[in-house]
């Protein structure tokens, strides 16, 4: 009954959304403002990001070292950086990356900002903490706007998400991913096992008609690799 209600409702609003974020928009959160291409996601009409920040912003930020992979709008990043977290932000969509050298001059806030798929251009580095909003709908992107919302048919991006964790974390990491209910979670969490990954639940969330996961990453403690 849920889900029906919640097809009509998405249905009916999907219209109206997509006609206003087909245009630059500007957003204010917290002192950040952000402007916003039409080509990235937006964190007022897609509550993902906020609840994500909101977990991240109880967690000891000052002086850490904080990974954004696929930072998008940049607002997860902007506000670690400014709770003294030492931050980089990436992302694939030269757009994003455009408008985050943009906003981070505009908000005079210094995080390191590099275009990047996943770990590409990404120099090896063992940070203290990674958070991550990633795409999750299974089919494979045709633009680089589109790698905001899908994962691959066979969710590729988590096998390469999994595959390369390895190298940018240490024995003390925090690694947050959030997830919707729309999302094959257990595919995901079969694809972090697979590379001797637990996904923890930290904090489930219904927000309007979507219920939100935290997950926080774990190395498997069989794993005597670390």
């Amino acid at each position: 009954m849920r889900k029906g209600v919640k097809h009509i409702v998405s249905q009916a609003i999907k219209p109206f959304i997509s006609r206003y974020l087909s245009k630059t928009r500007y957003y204010k959160h917290n002192g950040i403002r952000l402007e916003i291409a039409p080509e990235v996601f937006h964190p007022g009409f897609f509550f993902s990001t906020k609840l994500l920040l909101k977990y991240i912003l109880r967690l000891d930020l000052k002086n850490k070292y904080f990974l954004e992979l696929g930072a998008g709008n940049g607002l997860i990043a902007f506000s670690a950086a400014c709770e003294g977290a030492i931050v980089t932000a990436t992302d694939i969509n030269s757009i994003a990356i455009k408008h985050l050298e943009k906003n981070r001059k505009k908000n005079n806030i210094n995080i390191k900002i590099t275009q990047s798929d996943l770990y590409k251009q990404l120099p090896h580095q063992a940070f203290d903490i990674i958070a991550v909003n990633p795409p999750y709908y299974k089919r494979n992107p045709q633009t680089e706007s589109q790698h905001a919302w899908y994962c691959g048919e066979n969710g590729d991006y988590f096998v390469r998400f999994f595959e390369g964790l390895n190298n940018y974390i240490h024995e003390h990491s925090t690694v947050l991913m959030i997830l919707s209910e729309d999302c094959d979670i257990d595919m995901i969490k079969n694809i972090g096992t697979k590379y001797d990954f637990n996904l923890n639940l930290a904090e489930e969330k219904k927000v309007l008609w979507e219920i939100l996961y935290i997950f926080e990453i774990k190395k498997n403690r069989n794993d005597r690799k670390q």
